[in-house]
């Protein structure tokens, strides 16, 4: 099967979407991979660690996030934690997001 310019499309958006998941719940309290991979699954995101990990990098890489190793259970889990450029990029998200939200809404007559 191949892949649409829909498919395409969709998927970017998706990963928008998951990106503010991930700055989000790292606002609230330190996230590790596995658990971001399962708190995405409960919102109907199926993600590989393949495609969380570069993610997350991409983040902290970016500003938006840091992280720090810890010893769990005798295994080394990274910890990531929202930075300020996180915080004010999640802000200034959620700013865009009411916006279109209501502009949709007006549109479509809710």
């Amino acid at each position: 099967m191949s892949i649409t310019k829909t498919d395409t499309i969709q998927r970017n958006f998706f990963l928008g979407f998951i990106r503010l998941h991930i700055l989000f719940h790292a606002s609230q309290e330190p996230i590790f991979g596995l658990d971001m991979i399962r708190e995405l699954n409960s919102h109907g995101y199926t993600l590989s660690p393949g495609t969380l990990y570069p993610i997350l990098h991409n983040l902290e890489r970016d500003g938006f996030l840091q992280s720090e190793k810890q010893v769990v259970d005798g295994k080394v889990r990274k910890y990531h934690t929202v930075t300020e450029a996180g915080r004010e990029a999640l802000s200034q998200a959620l700013v865009k997001a009411r916006e279109l939200i209501g502009e949709i809404d007006l549109q479509i007559g809710r």
